[in-house]
């Protein structure tokens, strides 16, 4: 299908307090389109409204709820009458050995990453068709470039981007055009709390040039923007990584993952550090995200890393 107006398009967006969501849709607001955000932290939500003109409706949910998402497309029905647009981008991150990593991180990050974007679609689908709108699902360059330490987040980042391809065909005869965004790593707060931690660092230090840089937010906006106004099906931020999709099963070679292969015993040696002085949890999530975890606020047994 070909490209529309932004303009007058309602749109839902979730994730929308921080990051690549706050930021396109103040961008996508100055276009003349009509951003719902909707977020977990109702504080940096409100903020980021009352920085959009209009001031934007908010929603504060929780993607991992199906019921809260219902609830949420039906406070944009209330308010707008339609939804055009919905954005499945709420997103999280963890990190470390899959054998080391704090279990109840690892679940946390497939429920909000995976779980959280079909509740979202799913929730959010029926509006959708009436106005033949367009789907977009937040995957990643991860989805496709698997190192290690990630394995919670590629594994859910290549899920989303398979309910999006399934999705696609299912919902075309509908008019409706369904997306998927592959964004590497963007300068928003996610990434720079990963970048905090000394395992992250050693695997970032790892990769080759064009897959360790960091670009600016508003490069991902530039090219999102650009994507929901020609329904494209495929988004990728920036356009190499259309190149590194397209090569994919490269990827995954002996000879491309040479440099992660001679890095994952220090990785590993690493992260056991950061058990011990960080226990499970903090070695594993940041601070922000481990406010979600079951039983956050319970402090870890003091001898958890020696047991592991």
């Amino acid at each position: 299908m070909g490209g529309w107006s932004l303009g007058g398009k309602v749109m839902l967006i979730t994730g929308g307090a921080r990051g690549i969501g706050a930021a396109t849709a103040r961008e996508l607001a100055r276009r003349g389109a009509l951003p719902v955000l909707a977020d977990l932290d109702i504080d940096a939500l409100t903020a980021t409204a009352a920085a959009i003109s209009p001031t934007p409706v908010t929603v504060e949910l929780d993607v991992t709820d199906l019921d809260a998402c219902e609830a949420a497309v039906q406070r944009v029905l209330e308010e707008h009458g339609r939804l055009d647009v919905v954005w499945a981008n709420a997103g999280i991150g963890s990190g470390g050995p899959l054998q080391l990593t704090d279990p109840a991180a690892w679940r946390r990050t497939v429920e909000v990453n995976l779980l959280g974007a079909y509740n979202t679609v799913r929730a959010a689908l029926p509006a959708v068709i009436a106005q033949r709108g367009y789907v977009a699902v937040t995957a990643s360059l991860a989805s496709f470039a698997h190192g290690p330490y990630m394995s919670a987040y590629c594994a859910t980042k290549a899920g989303v981007e398979v309910m999006a391809n399934s999705l696609r065909i299912e919902v075309a005869h509908h008019g409706v055009d369904v997306a998927t965004i592959h964004p590497t790593w963007i300068d928003t707060d996610m990434v720079r709390e990963a970048d905090d931690l000394p395992t992250f660092q050693l695997l970032r230090r790892a990769l080759r040039p064009a897959f360790k840089k960091t670009y600016p937010v508003e490069r991902a906006v530039t090219d999102i923007v650009a994507g929901f106004k020609q329904r494209r099906r495929r988004i990728c931020v920036p356009r190499f990584v259309y190149l590194a999709h397209a090569l994919r099963p490269l990827l995954t070679t002996r000879l491309m993952e040479r440099d992660q292969l001679a890095m994952a015993p220090e990785l590993e040696r690493s992260f056991r550090r950061e058990l011990a002085e960080r226990g499970s949890e903090g070695a594993s999530v940041s601070e922000r995200t481990a406010k979600q975890l079951p039983q956050a606020n319970e402090p870890a047994p003091a001898n958890e890393a020696a047991q592991v």
